[in-house]
């Protein structure tokens, strides 16, 4: 078993492209954990969508030698959407290594992160990174560091993971400032589930920290919440690579495999614990996170349903941070209502199955989550999609979700971002300067108005230097209505959306026309309207396809060609009674990127 003294665990967080996967890099290497003709840039990101895009999205976990001493450091991811992976990480660490880009200084996500930590009582260890670089000015950030999260600059090292220079002292900074685990070998088991992910081969493969007690291989193992027993099949460490071992101690982080094909058995926050003489309480586990955006979607081949339930529920294991929920759409047919904790998140999952399961997917337009206060009874109901929104006569009041955000950018970009802000329907809530150059704004903002392109509009106002930081902040009243978009009479509820009074009929006619260039030709004329309750606010045709039944009249009375053309138009109105709009999933794909 491992000496605790000689133990260390850590977790690695930044701001995004702050260089925690590099630093991780740089780590493995300089320890020889990974052999030099091994190695590569990004090694602990498995994932293609990761490398492909440069970005963490799965926190993983390794096991690392350094003078004498064992050092278990997890890199996170730093975009805002992935916080869960970072939050539920945390709980394996004494400590955290938080790593400023020294050529741009504190962001949203350093903050972020920072006081994630400091909830859990863990010792933090500052580092200036990048300082290779010619724009770095590493006194002025570290000053920066000090004024706002009271690091003294003297005790922030200065590194660069790309060369390695400044890394040995960080590794040494670590053993030194960061107290080692605690926990009693010998009292019953309790370990914590932190992450899992499904191997087809062997099952459910569970990453794990003892937090007392000891685990051995061939232990029988109960799992506290899901109330089900097994046999450990293996235990291990990640040293980078899997490698079994007999025993894993308190304080220790490692994998878990026990056979388990029931994926709802191993959730992230499951204790697991002895199943003779075991422990009676389990840890805290985590909080569930909250969804903030939904979306439908639903397999292009509705023979898919089955597959797509499948790859959710193997998906959710391994990522607990979004849900889902069986819907059906009149016009899309059978799917599920998922919920993300952001756009970028919904994006993620949904390229993840479509590559990792092999499915093709529509996804409906991005909404969130409404409360509708009923005018008889005062029950207060919640609906995600537009199309359970209760009748808008009935309802006394609306209210939207709202955030609480915080941009941090450089001063000269101050008006044109609090335009933005404004033109969003954002609430100032505060002004503060971190330095001269750079200043904090907190907004007040509906998570609606956010949700599609604010980050977009955002970077592209600042020329990127700016960052964003959110957090929910409860719900307000607003003066919302329901858009529904009408073919040929009947509402298409794939289409419809819950938007604020003032931007409501510049949408509808925006849909319209567009729907107008995507829906094909019928044989009778499509009314295109979009609709606020029984009122239309704009309106398209797409023609008919017509024969040209005048083609064999060559002269003659005027008579016969009118009684020919009423007859068509007897046919066309017929039809039109009796008639379906086909739609395309083409149209539908198209006309819900109608905010790109």
């Amino acid at each position: 078993m491992t000496d605790l003294s000689r133990l260390r665990s850590l977790c690695i967080v930044a701001h995004v492209d702050h260089g925690k996967s590099t630093l991780a890099d740089r780590i493995l290497s300089l320890t020889g954990a990974v052999d030099a003709r091994d190695m590569r840039a990004q090694f602990l990101d498995s994932m293609d969508i990761e490398r492909e895009r440069g970005i963490t999205i799965k926190a993983q976990n390794v096991r690392v030698p350094w003078k004498d001493h064992l050092i278990q450091f997890v890199d996170t991811p730093g975009h805002v959407d992935f916080g869960y992976e970072v939050s539920r990480s945390l709980a394996a660490c004494e400590g955290v290594v938080l790593v400023v880009d020294a050529a741009q200084g504190i962001e949203a996500q350093t903050l972020a992160n920072c006081f994630l930590a400091l909830e859990n009582d863990l010792e933090i260890v500052a580092c200036l990174n990048k300082i290779d670089l010619p724009a770095a000015d590493p006194d002025r950030y570290a000053g920066e560091i000090e004024t706002v999260l009271g690091i003294p600059a003297g005790d922030i090292l200065r590194l660069s993971a790309k060369t390695g220079e400044g890394v040995p002292a960080l590794l040494d900074a670590v053993l030194e400032k960061i107290p080692p685990p605690t926990g009693d070998p010998d009292v019953p088991l309790r370990c914590l589930i932190f992450d899992s992910y499904y191997d087809q081969y062997r099952g459910v493969v569970s990453a794990v920290r003892i937090k007392e007690g000891t685990l051995r291989a061939g232990d029988r193992i109960r799992f506290m919440q899901a109330g089900v027993t097994h046999d450990v099949e293996e235990i291990g460490v990640r040293l980078p690579v899997p490698t079994p071992v007999a025993q894993l101690g308190p304080g220790e982080v490692g994998y878990l495999m026990a056979g388990i094909k029931d994926l709802s058995e191993a959730r992230s926050g499951e204790t697991v614990t002895t199943a003779h003489r075991g422990a009676s309480e389990p840890l805290s586990g985590y909080r569930d996170p909250k969804p903030m955006v939904f979306c439908g979607l639903y397999p292009v081949d509705g023979d898919e349903y089955a597959d797509l339930r499948d790859a959710l529920e193997k998906l959710k294991l391994n990522d607990a941070s979004f849900t889902y929920e069986p819907e059906t759409s009149g016009a899309l047919g059978f799917g599920f209502r998922c919920g993300f904790l952001g756009l970028l998140h919904m994006e993620i999952v949904r390229e993840r199955l479509e590559r990792e399961f092999d499915l093709s997917l529509i996804a409906t337009a991005p909404s969130v989550s409404y409360l509708a206060r009923l005018e008889a009874s005062g029950e207060v109901v919640e609906f995600h999609n537009p199309s359970e929104m209760p009748d808008i006569h009935k309802v006394e009041a609306i209210e939207e979700p709202m955030l609480r955000i915080s941009i941090l950018l450089p001063a000269d970009y101050t008006g044109t971002v609090m335009d933005l802000a404004q033109s969003r329907r954002g609430e100032l809530l505060r002004m503060d300067y971190l330095s001269p150059e750079r200043l904090e704004l907190v907004y007040r903002v509906p998570l609606g108005e956010v949700v599609v392109d604010f980050f977009d509009a955002l970077k592209s106002r600042t020329k990127g230097y700016a960052s964003l930081d959110y957090e929910p902040d409860g719900y307000a009243e607003a003066d919302l209505v329901k858009l529904d978009i009408l073919l040929n009479g009947q509402p298409v509820d794939a289409f419809s959306a819950v938007l604020h009074k003032d931007r409501a009929q510049s949408h509808g006619r925006a849909m319209a026309e567009k729907l107008r260039e995507l829906i094909p030709r019928q044989m009778f004329d499509v009314p295109i309207q979009a609709a606020i309750g029984g009122r239309i606010v704009a309106r398209e045709t797409v023609k008919a396809k017509r024969k040209d039944v005048l083609a064999k009249c060559y002269g003659g009375d005027i008579t016969r060609k009118r009684k020919l053309l009423e007859k068509q138009k007897e046919g066309k109105k017929k039809m039109k009674s009796i008639g379906r709009v086909e739609v395309p999933q083409e149209a539908f794909v198209a006309a819900l990127r109608l905010d790109d």
